[in-house]
C-alpha cells in the first residue's frame, strides 16, 4: 500500500508510515545483534571485542552508502508531491547508475586497505588476526547493503513503507538462523558469523530489487530514461553527496571514537561492543522516525503545504521527545540486565564497564531523538548541507571532548561516555535556532 504524506491527519500520516521503517530498522540491528550475541556467547571475549571494532567500521563504510541513497530518496519523494513520476523515474535511475558504481569502489577499496586501516584503529595485536578475517568476509557484503538501501528509499518515497520489511524481516531470521549454524554448529567461529551477514544481507538487496521491478514496472530501468539532461544528475549529486557526507562524517566521528576505545584495552572494548548494540538498538526508532518525517517533509514541500509542514514538525518533536523519555528510564533502570545479554554473569569488568556507559549516555537519548529530526527536516526542505553542518558540530565535539577528557587522569574512559551528549545538546540547540529563523517551529 503506497501512503500519500499530503493529505489526511498529520500526526496518523507519520505514525503509520514510520512504523514500518521503525520496525525493519530495528530488524536490521538484529543482523548486528545475532553477530554479537553469538560471538559473545559461543567464541569468546576477544571474538566479541574483534566485532565491535569492525562495526564502527562496517557502520562508517555502510553509513557512505545509506546516505547516498538517502538523499536520493528526498529527490524522490519531493518530485512524488508534485506529481511529477516522470521526473523520478529518471532522477531513479541516474542514482542506481551513480551510486551502484562507488559501491563496488568502496568494496574494491576497503578490501585493498584493511591492513592500513586496521593499523589506524589502533587494533591490539591480539586481535588483529580476528579482525581481519571477519572484515574480509562482511566486505563482500557492501554492495548488497546498497541494493537493499536503494530499493527501500525508492519504495519510501513512493509512499510503500511496508514492503522493506517483509524482506528485511526474511533476512533478520535468516541470519540468525545461519550465524547458529555455522559458527555453533560448524565451529567457523568469526567467519562463519561474517558469512552468514553477508548471505542475508544478499536476500534482503535483490529480494527487493525483484519485488519492486514486478511491482512497479514503470520504475525498471531502461537506457530510454537514464541520464536525460543536467538537472536530474545535478539534484542527485547534490542531494546524495551532501547527506552521504553528513553520514561519513557522523560515523568516522564515531569510528575515531572506537580508535580511541580500543587504546583502553579488550575489556573496554568489549564493553563499548556491547553497549554500542544497545544503544542504536533504543535509539533506532527515534532515528527511523526522522528519516519518515524527512520524507513527510520533502513530499509537502513538493506539494506546496508549507502550512502542514508546520503541523508536522509540531507533533514530530511531541512523539520523539515522548519516545526517547520512556527509553532512557528503561535503558537506565535495566542496564545490568542488558549487558548480560552479551556477555556471561563472570565478566563483572566489562558489565561494569557497560553499566557505566548505558546510565551516562542513555540518559541522554532526547537529544539523539531530536537532532534526527532537525536532520530529517533540512534535508527535506532541499537544505542537506545544514544537517551536515549539525553533524559535524555534534561529532565534532564529541570527538574533540572525547580525546581531551580521556587523557585526564582519573576521568578516562568516562570522558568519553560524557563527551557524546554535550555533543548532542549543541547541535540540538543551533538545529533549534536554524528552525525558528526557518519558521517551522512557530
Amino acid at each position: 500500500m503506497n501512503h500519500d504524506l499530503t493529505e489526511g491527519n498529520v500526526t496518523k500520516s507519520l505514525l503509520v508510515f514510520a512504523a514500518p521503517m521503525i520496525l525493519g530498522n530495528l530488524l536490521q540491528q538484529c543482523y548486528n545483534i545475532a553477530d554479537t550475541w553469538v560471538v559473545g556467547k559461543f567464541v569468546g571475549a576477544d571474538a566479541l571485542a574483534a566485532v565491535g571494532s569492525s562495526y564502527a567500521l562496517m557502520t562508517f563504510l555502510n553509513s557512505l552508502l545509506i546516505g547516498l541513497c538517502m538523499g536520493g530518496g528526498a529527490v524522490f519523494s519531493y518530485y512524488i508531491g508534485k506529481g511529477d513520476r516522470e521526473k523520478v523515474r529518471v532522477c531513479a535511475q541516474t542514482a542506481f547508475v551513480m551510486i551502484g558504481v562507488l559501491a563496488v569502489a568502496l568494496t574494491v577499496l576497503a578490501q585493498g586497505l584493511m591492513r592500513p586501516i586496521l593499523m589506524l584503529l589502533r587494533t591490539p595485536t591480539e586481535l588483529y588476526g580476528m579482525t581481519r578475517d571477519y572484515l574480509a568476509v562482511v566486505f563482500w557484503g557492501i554492495f548488497f547493503i546498497f541494493l537493499y538501501n536503494y530499493f527501500a528509499f525508492l519504495l519510501r518515497a513512493i509512499g510503500n513503507s511496508v514492503a522493506p520489511l517483509y524482506f528485511l524481516g526474511a533476512a533478520s531470521v535468516l541470519n540468525i538462523a545461519l550465524d547458529l549454524f555455522f559458527v555453533r554448529s560448524l565451529g567457523r567461529g568469526l567467519a562463519g558469523a561474517a558469512e552468514a551477514t553477508v548471505l542475508a544481507q544478499a536476500v534482503s538487496g535483490l529480494g527487493l530489487g525483484i519485488y519492486l521491478w514486478k511491482r512497479e514496472p514503470y520504475f525498471r530501468f531502461s537506457l530510454r530514461g537514464f541520464w536525460r539532461g543536467e538537472k536530474p544528475v545535478g539534484e542527485i549529486c547534490r542531494y546524495s553527496l551532501m547527506t552521504g557526507m553528513q553520514q561519513s562524517v557522523m560515523n568516522f566521528g564515531i569510528l575515531m571514537v572506537q580508535s580511541l576505545v580500543n587504546s583502553f584495552g579488550p575489556a573496554v572494548m568489549a564493553a563499548f561492543a556491547a553497549t554500542v548494540k544497545i544503544d542504536t538498538f533504543a535509539y533506532m526508532p527515534a532515528q527511523e522516525f526522522g528519516n519518515a518525517y524527512s520524507i513527510f517533509i520533502s513530499q509537502n514541500y513538493g506539494a506546496g503545504k508549507e502550512t502542514r509542514v508546520k503541523q508536522g514538525t509540531r507533533r514530530a518533536l511531541t512523539v520523539s521527545a515522548a519516545f526517547c523519555g520512556v527509553i532512557s528510564v528503561l535503558v537506565f533502570a535495566f542496564a545490568r540486565f542488558l549487558m548480560l545479554i552479551f556477555v556471561d554473569v563472570g565478566e563483572t569488568e566489562i558489565i561494569e564497564i557497560g553499566m557505566q556507559y548505558l546510565r551516562i549516555e542513555g540518559a541522554f537519548y532526547i537529544g539523539i531523538g531530536i537532532l534526527f529530526l532537525w536532520y530529517g527536516y533540512f534535508r527535506g526542505a532541499g537544505r542537506p548541507g545544514v544537517s551536515l553542518v549539525l553533524t559535524v558540530i555534534s561529532l565534532g565535539t564529541r570527538v574533540a571532548l572525547a580525546y581531551a577528557l580521556a587523557a585526564v587522569p582519573g576521568i578516562g574512559v568516562l570522558g568519553i561516555w560524557w563527551a557524546i551528549p554535550i555533543g548532542w545538546a549543541l547541535a540540538d540547540v543551533t538545529g533549534f535556532v536554524l528552525m525558528r529563523l526557518d519558521g517551522s517551529v512557530k
